[in-house]
C-alpha cells in the first residue's frame, strides 16, 4: 500500500512512531492512525554466534551484490562426519570431495561469469584488508556490474579494476582514501607506478563510460545525499545509475590532522578557512590533498603553532612546492583579516 512509504502525518504533517505490536504507525501529535498492519522486513530472530544463527534460520542467507550469483547457491560443507555425528569412511569422503570440487566448477559457467568472480572476489579481500564498511563492498560492486554491463571489461587487470571501482566507491560513500593507499593494500611497491597508472586509466574510464559526475574539490557546509545500495536483483543492475555525490575539502583536512595527530585547534580553523575562501578560482584543477595541506599550514601560522611543511608535505603526499603554491594562491585571492585579543587577566598596555 502507498500510505506504508509516508514518512508523516496526512492531517497534521506531523512524524510518525511506530508501534511494533500492534504493526501500526500513529501521528505522534494527533494519534492519527496512518498504516494498519505493517509488514516488518527485520530479521525474525537475533543471534549472538554462529551455531545461534544456524539453529534461528529457516531460509536462505543473505543477498548481496558482491557475492557473484548474489549469494544465492548452495555450499557443501567441509567435515569427516554426517548429520547424525557419525563419522563418515574414507570412501564416502572422498565421494563428497569430488562433489564439492565439481560443486564448485560449475557454479561458473562462461568466462564472464568467471571474470565478475575473480573482481568481486578481489574487491571483498581488499575492503576487508582496509577494513571498509560493507556499504562500500555494495557500492564497488554494485558500480563494476553496471561498468561491466555498459562496456566491455575483457582482458583488463583484475586488481586493477577492483581498486578503481572501491576508490570510486570510496566517493560515492563520502570515506577519503586515495587510489594509492588501496594500490598499497595489494603489496604493489611505490617503485612499481604501471599499477597505479592502470587503476587511474580505469577510473577514468569508468567515470566516463557510465556518466558519473565526481568532483574532489568541493567546498562548503553541504552534505552530499547518501547512497543507498538498493535490494539486489540480477534483472535490474542494467537498469541501476547511481546518483553524482561529491566531497568536501573538510573531509581531506580531518583526514591529514587526524593522521599527524595535529592539534585540534588547527583543524577547527583550517575547516573555518575553507568555508570563507570557497571559490573555484583555487579549486578547480587541484590536488584536494595539497590545498588541504596548505590550509593545515596556514591555521599553524594563524595560531603560532610549529609545523613544518616537510612533515604535512609527506602526509598529504605532496611536495613542499605545492603546499607553497596553494598558500600563495589562496593569499594573493582573498584577504585574512587577524585580530589580537589580548590574553585574560593582561592588561591592554602589557599585551
Amino acid at each position: 500500500m502507498a500510505s506504508e512509504y509516508q514518512n508523516t502525518c496526512p492531517e497534521c504533517q506531523s512524524n510518525l512512531i511506530h508501534d511494533h505490536n500492534k504493526g501500526e504507525y500513529i501521528c505522534q501529535n494527533c494519534g492519527y492512525v496512518v498504516v494498519e498492519q505493517a509488514f516488518d522486513y527485520g530479521p525474525e530472530s537475533h543471534s549472538f554466534d554462529s551455531e545461534e544463527k544456524s539453529k534461528n534460520v529457516r531460509a536462505s542467507g543473505y543477498t548481496s551484490v558482491s557475492l557473484h550469483d548474489f549469494g544465492l547457491r548452495t555450499e557443501i560443507g567441509i567435515g569427516t562426519r554426517d548429520y547424525s555425528g557419525k563419522s563418515i569412511n574414507h570412501q564416502m569422503a572422498e565421494q563428497m570431495n569430488s562433489m564439492r570440487r565439481w560443486h564448485s566448477r560449475i557454479r561458473v559457467a562462461s568466462p564472464k561469469e568467471r571474470r565478475l568472480l575473480n573482481v568481486l572476489s578481489k574487491i571483498n579481500e581488499i575492503c576487508s584488508a582496509m577494513s571498509l564498511s560493507k556499504t562500500v563492498t555494495e557500492t564497488a560492486a554494485m558500480l563494476y556490474r553496471n561498468f561491466e554491463t555498459m562496456s566491455e571489461a575483457k582482458g583488463k587487470s583484475i586488481t586493477c579494476i577492483a581498486a578503481a571501482s572501491i576508490y570510486l566507491a570510496c566517493k560515492r560513500c563520502s570515506i577519503v582514501r586515495s587510489l594509492e593507499e588501496i594500490i598499497k593494500t595489494e603489496g604493489i611497491i611505490e617503485e612499481d607506478r604501471s599499477t597505479l597508472k592502470l587503476a587511474s586509466k580505469y577510473y577514468r574510464m569508468m567515470v566516463i563510460e557510465m556518466g558519473i559526475f565526481t568532483s574532489q574539490e568541493s567546498f562548503g557546509t553541504d552534505t552530499a545525499k547518501p547512497f543507498v545500495v538498493p535490494t539486489p536483483n540480477p534483472s535490474s543492475v542494467a537498469q541501476y545509475k547511481p546518483i553524482p555525490v561529491t566531497l568536501a575539502i573538510d573531509q581531506y583536512i580531518s583526514k591529514l590532522t587526524n593522521v599527524a595527530k595535529i592539534d585540534t585547534r588547527i583543524e577547527r580553523l583550517a575547516i573555518d578557512l575553507a568555508h570563507k575562501t570557497n571559490s573555484n578560482l583555487i579549486a578547480d584543477g587541484k590536488a584536494p590533498n595539497g590545498l588541504a595541506a596548505a590550509y593545515i599550514y596556514l591555521a599553524a601560522l594563524l595560531l603560532g603553532i610549529n609545523l613544518l611543511q616537510m612533515d604535512i608535505s609527506t602526509l598529504a603526499g605532496v611536495t613542499e612546492v605545492t603546499i607553497r603554491n596553494r598558500c600563495k594562491d589562496i593569499l594573493s585571492n582573498f584577504k585574512l583579516r587577524v585580530t589580537v585579543r589580548p590574553a585574560p587577566g593582561i592588561p591592554l598596555s602589557q599585551s
